[in-house]
């Protein structure tokens, strides 16, 4: 016999309808949100993460950090270099000793498999970045509650620089894990005055400029806290805890970069030898930008966002309109100061920019949430608020995130590096004598894991040193065949015809130029005029044998520019590096028609 259904009373209804909506109501909504931002966070700074591999075609990346942090398992800890502080090349130097066992394994793994210790460094940037985003949530939500707290790291977290250089072992991601801890312990500066959050805000400071040396910036936004902490009736306690927290700050720097107290003269070399690049004048390196602090301003429409720079501002200006002068003097001072600063310099990358991103974002996210609670209506309830606020996240958010994925993709698929020497191993004979721009490290040559019987070095083809040139800085030439050391950045000032002959009388019949190089010189074709002539003789004098380009079917080439170049925001790219054209010269030494098929290939 079936049991009898008895209707429930209407009180019972009544009274667990009101129990689920204060369930509901009680429900935190920022914990699974921000769970669900640094999950999104750790996924685009990891998808295509093995982009170029084995091959490193960033020269920071190949020649600063990661070989940095192998040499210290065979030499001392001494960096011996201080263009960049050690911060990250030390944690590198422990995570390699910690992952692959001893010193001994990880230098054979690096030269039979380097593969595996660039994406572990690359990780750990990566890792670097997600913490980055965690930290700022914190000091959102301590400086204006934590839903500004969580559109601050919603920002940071797709923001298109920060999401692209966690895909390389350099310290720019890393960098700004300490400087969001030192935002958190100054946020706890403004709101306490406690001793506990000015020794996390100091050694945020050390930490993050013995990381990246810019990173130190947020020194501004600590002092500033401190002098605000000392005028509301704390003044000796917060002179003594800044100066603790300075103490702690030149701490921190030392402890993550020892040698600049142990050998202080060559730390100091390093720090000046950094500036002086940075203050140098290059006109070619630097394209068509003149102006460093418009160059700036550009780079946060694409490298941070237009409708998150915009917020920004707002945010900033909000702050005055409301006069909440103390946080103004807080955040708004030391992005201002930077980007002068650093628009001051001869040389300008969008990624010297990102120290100032967190406090960026911190603005951003305020100015965005008061628009929403304006927009929602003072008598909104928490729902309202979250469809509103999850539509002006949309907003904020859209342009990096179509930006992040799209770049992700693209750093997904095969370099156009690595094709070209995929291309070059079918068709060029080993030991052929190639022409290569400076477009590629120097172990491209080789095969990974082995060595070739065919050279003497154990390469797979023979170079022209493009790094020696016989011409002096002015262009004329050097007496008695003398040659001098040439840096990438002036590779085009030793181009000229004649060049096109030596190559053949020495045998050297396989050219490959590429846009990295030539795109420079193209971009300003009268400060480099000899260098315009050489490639235009080039293309007439040999033949075509290879091409292959890095943007869609049919779409325009970008014009040349430093920082697209390479980290292929524009729409164009379909797949990461440079436009590379392989030529083959005849006559002379270079007569017959070599390996090819004998028709130019593209793909």
């Amino acid at each position: 016999m079936d049991a009898a259904i008895v209707a429930e009373p209407a009180g019972e209804r009544i009274a667990k309808a009101r129990a689920l909506r204060a369930r509901l109501a009680a429900f935190d909504l920022h914990i699974p949100a921000l769970a669900f931002v640094l999950a999104g966070t750790f996924l685009l700074r990891v998808w295509g993460i093995k982009q170029g591999l084995p091959y490193s075609y960033n020269v920071d990346e190949a020649t600063h950090f990661v070989p940095r942090a192998i040499a210290f398992s065979a030499h001392d800890l001494n960096p011996h270099y201080f263009l960049n502080p050690p911060g990250y090349t030390y944690l590198l130097y422990v995570v390699f000793e910690l992952w692959f066992g001893s010193a001994d394994a990880v230098a054979r793994v690096y030269a039979s498999d380097p593969t595996s210790v660039f994406v572990v460094a690359r990780v750990v940037a990566a890792v670097l970045g997600t913490a980055s985003v965690w930290l700022l949530y914190f000091a959102g939500a301590r400086m204006f509650g934590r839903t500004v707290g969580l559109l601050a790291a919603a920002v940071m977290a797709v923001a298109f620089l920060p999401v692209f250089y966690s895909h390389l072992a350099l310290n720019d991601v890393p960098a700004l894990a300490p400087v969001a801890l030192s935002l958190y312990g100054t946020a706890g500066v403004i709101r306490f005055g406690r001793r506990r959050d000015y020794v996390i805000a100091g050694v945020g400071v050390g930490l993050a400029a013995a990381t990246k040396y810019t990173g130190g910036i947020v020194v501004v936004c600590l002092l500033v806290a401190a002098l605000q902490d000392a005028f509301s009736g704390r003044a000796l306690h917060s002179v003594r805890r800044l100066i603790g927290a300075g103490l702690l700050a030149v701490l921190a720097f030392v402890v993550a970069n020892p040698y600049a107290l142990l050998h202080f003269s060559e730390f100091w070399s390093g720090v000046q030898q950094q500036a002086s690049l940075a203050a140098g004048s290059d006109p070619v390196k630097l394209g068509s930008h003149g102006n460093g602090v418009a160059y700036y301003l550009w780079t946060l429409t694409w490298g941070f966002g237009w409708v998150p720079a915009l917020g920004a501002l707002g945010g900033a200006l909000l702050l005055l309109a409301r006069r909440r002068i103390g946080m103004a003097l807080v955040l708004i001072p030391a992005p201002i100061a930077f980007t002068i600063f650093m628009g001051g310099q001869q040389r300008f990358f969008g990624r010297w920019l990102m120290p100032i991103f967190p406090i960026l974002a911190l603005l951003a996210a305020y100015g965005t949430v008061e628009l929403i609670r304006r927009l929602a209506g003072p008598a909104a309830g928490r729902w309202r608020l979250a469809v509103v606020g999850g539509l002006a996240a949309a907003v904020l958010l859209g342009q990096s995130v179509a930006a992040a994925v799209h770049d992700d993709a693209v750093l997904s698929r095969p370099d156009t590096r690595n094709l070209l020497r995929a291309w070059m191993v079918d068709h060029v004979p080993a030991a052929s004598k190639v022409v290569l721009e400076p477009l590629v490290s120097d172990n491209w040559v080789l095969d990974v894991g082995r060595s070739l019987p065919w050279t003497s070095t154990g390469a797979r083809w023979l170079r022209w040193p493009t790094w020696l040139t016989e011409l002096d800085p002015s262009g004329q030439l050097l007496p008695d065949g003398e040659r001098r050391y040439v840096v990438v950045d002036e590779y085009e000032r030793t181009l000229y015809p004649g060049l096109l002959d030596q190559y053949v009388a020495s045998g050297y019949c396989w050219v490959v130029i590429g846009s990295l190089q030539a795109g420079r010189a193209f971009s300003q074709p009268s400060a480099v005029p000899s260098a315009i002539a050489y490639y235009n003789s080039l293309a007439l004098r040999a033949r075509e044998v290879f091409h292959v380009s890095p943007f869609a079917s049919g779409a325009q080439p970008i014009p040349f520019g430093f920082d697209w170049s390479i980290d292929y925001y524009p729409r164009q790219f379909r797949r990461p590096g440079p436009e590379l054209t392989v030529y083959r010269l005849g006559g002379g030494k270079c007569a017959g028609s070599g390996s090819t098929t004998g028709s130019a290939a593209s793909r």
